[in-house]
Parts: structure tokens; sequence; C-alpha cells
């Protein structure tokens, strides 16, 4: 890779990673941007970093523009260990005069580092700082989505340097969002979004609040991953509007679990009766499909219709952990449904709609539950299962 301007003395400097393919539990199948962005003016700026086994490639790429000694001032938007993993190394490298952070991001730099001796400059909403021809303004972004977070604005040029906001987990030789699929790096920022801001939701709306009543004349956004943004800036807040929220297509998914092939019977007939009802259905094997994947699904769908047999007087696994990753994401505006089989004593589906309750998803159905293997006439019962949650949708939609 080679370092890229964005405008006139505005460069991303940042690094490529093509292997990652999990980020805590949220896979990333396309990889990864580590973006860091290089201002030369009077004071020659570095706008956050990268993890730490990238540094190598941070420095060719500033080593391409200017001597990494010469940066005068550093910004860390957000402190996270993929942004400031390498940061130690290269404060001992460049010796910056000022490092600016918000007030939680010192504190956090603190403990992670335990370096009271570096030059922090604690900055706050409406900040602004000269560059020389250039001016950075600041605005925090408090749980957006550490409590250090915060964007730096380049008022003349109107650059967002957006931190995690906006981003994609997605790696490309390629800088600009006019320059790859749009359709991909939508995709990429939906299952960004639905795995890592979801649950912020609420801060999310106060944000693009805040900034459309600051009225910034945001020309590019640029985040601390994937690509950036150029073109297609209110294609991705048009989209950041919705998601957070909480609209949702005419859609259901049945996440579903099995054991020996009586729950996933279940499964079709649901399904069937959910199309049936004219409804865009998707079904959901917990065996084959990754709970980050179903989770972005989960971001724009209606309704989630959960299934899963009896295992020990509790759920299956791989249905417990997907429950748990989704309650802590804290979807918004969903209605469910449980169903299950069972052997001996069949308590799944009263933790499934226990499950959902506390996810906070209306429930509208009781649950159904069949011992070992249905027939024909319990599948029937599944398929009026399926249409009336799917005339539940059309009503709910039409609200």
């Amino acid at each position: 890779m080679n370092p890229t301007e964005l405008a006139k003395g505005i460069y991303w400097v940042g690094a490529v990673d093509w292997d990652v393919r999990d980020f805590h539990g949220y896979s990333t199948n396309r990889g990864t941007t580590y973006n860091a962005f290089l201002i030369v003016d009077e004071k020659v700026t570095l706008f956050d970093t990268v993890k730490r086994s990238h540094l190598g490639e941070l420095l060719r790429h500033v080593s391409a523009i200017i001597d990494p000694a010469k940066i005068d001032y550093l910004v860390v938007n957000h402190v996270e260990m993929d942004h400031s993993g390498s940061l130690p190394e290269l404060m001992d490298i460049i010796k910056p005069e000022k490092l600016f952070c918000s007030p939680m991001g010192q504190k956090a730099l603190l403990d992670h580092f335990h370096r009271e001796d570096w030059p922090y400059e604690v900055v706050k909403s409406g900040t602004e700082v000269s560059l020389g021809k250039r001016t950075i303004q600041f605005l925090e972004t408090r749980m957006l989505h550490w409590p250090d977070s915060m964007f730096s604005f380049i008022k003349e040029d109107g650059i967002l340097f957006s931190s995690d906001a906006f981003g994609q987990h997605y790696a490309t030789s390629e800088r600009f969002d006019d320059q790859v699929p749009l359709s991909e790096v939508m995709e990429e920022s939906a299952k960004y979004y639905a795995n890592i801001l979801y649950l912020f939701s609420p801060l999310v709306k106060k944000l693009l609040a805040s900034v459309a009543e600051m009225n910034l004349d945001i020309k590019m956004i640029a985040p601390d991953h994937g690509i950036i943004w150029r073109t297609n800036q209110d294609k991705i807040l048009a989209a950041y509007q919705r998601w957070c929220s909480g609209q949702a297509n005419e859609k259901a998914l049945v996440i579903y679990d099995t054991m020996w092939q009586s729950t996933a019977q279940m499964a079709q007939s649901i399904a069937g009766g959910l199309e049936e009802a004219g409804v865009s259905t998707e079904m959901l094997n917990l065996r084959y499909n990754h709970h980050s994947d179903i989770m972005t699904k989960v971001l724009e769908a209606k309704a989630l219709v959960v299934g899963c047999p009896t295992l020990n007087n509790g759920l299956l696994p791989r249905m417990a952990g997907f429950l748990t990753y989704m309650k802590g994401l804290k979807p918004v505006g969903k209605i469910g449904a449980a169903f299950g089989s069972f052997g001996w004593s069949g308590e799944s589906v009263k933790l499934l709609n226990q499950a959902l309750e506390e996810a906070k998803i209306e429930l509208v159905e009781e649950g159904f539950r069949h011992k070992y293997v249905p027939g024909p006439e319990v599948l029937d019962e599944c398929l009026e299962m399926g249409r009336r949650i799917g005339a539940t949708i059309k009503e709910k939609n039409a609200e």
C-alpha cells in the first residue's frame, strides 16, 4: 500500500490487515483496515495510530511524505488498542509537542499505558485548534463506542475524522467508497453497526441530531476502519438514521438449532406460514451461520422466531450463546416467538420466551413445543403459527 491523498496536504497513512478474521467475537471475513491520517501544515498532525502489529506500515507511509520526527501534534480520537496499540513506540519516535485527547481519553490512555509524562492536551466539544492554514474542531462522542471517543472535523476541507463511527471491517487496496462496490461497503457498514454500535442507538440518534444542529459542511467522512466516504456520505448518514431509529423491513428471521431435525422440521413449516402471509423470510441454522452475521440481519428484520430443542433442562449451547450475544446488543422494535421439540422435560420454549423478553422483544405468541418427532398435524400448527406471526408483522408495520 501507498499513502493516499484525501485533499492537498491531507493523507491516509494507515495499514491494511488482510488476515484478521475475528474481532472480539465478530467475524471479519473481509479483513479490516486501521486508518490513520496525516495533515502537513505549519503544525504537522497525525490523527490516530494503528494496531501495534502494523506500526511498520504506518511509519513507511508517513516516511514517504515527511520525516516522522517532524510530526508536531498527535490526535487520539479513540484509545481502543486497534488504534492506540502502537502509541508508546510512536511517541518515542516522534516526541510530539502535544497529544490531543478527550477528558476520558486522557484517563483511558493513563489506564492503558501508565505514562504521566506524555504531553496531554485535553479538548472538549467545540474546542478548536489551529494547525496554520487549517483548523480542527473537536466533538466528544462518549460511548460511541467507548467513553473516550471523539470526532475531529477539519473545517476548511469539510473532512470529518469519525473514529469508529461510519466504519467497516473491510480490507481493500482502494481507499474511497466510489472505488469499490457500494453494496459490499453498505453490507459491511451494517454488520459493523449491528455488532458494535447497535446498543448505543439512542446515543447515535442524539449525535446525528447534534451534527445537524452544528451545520457542519461535511464533504468527506474518514472513519478509523474501512473505506473513506467521499461520494456516498448521504447514504451512510441515512442508513445510520434508519438503524438508530429501529426502522425495520417487513421481514422475519427463523433462527434455530436442532438435534435430530425435529426442530428443523418445525422451523420449515413456520417459515412456510410466514411466506404464505407475504412476509420475506430467512431461515438461519445456528450450526452454519455465525452469530455476528445473524445480528447483521436482525438489524433490519421485524420478527425473530427462535427455535431450539431441550438439552439437559436447558438450551443447546449455540442458541444460549446467540441469545446472550443478542441481548447485549439491545435490538429495538422487534417482535418474537419461540418453538422447539423435546424428549423429556421440555423447558426450551419457556427459556426462549424468557430470553426474548429480557432482550425487550415483544412476544406475539405463547410459544409452541412438541414432544419428539412432529407429524403432519403438528406441522400444520406450525404453519398456522407462521401465518399468524406474518399477519402481526404486517399490522405492526402499518401502524
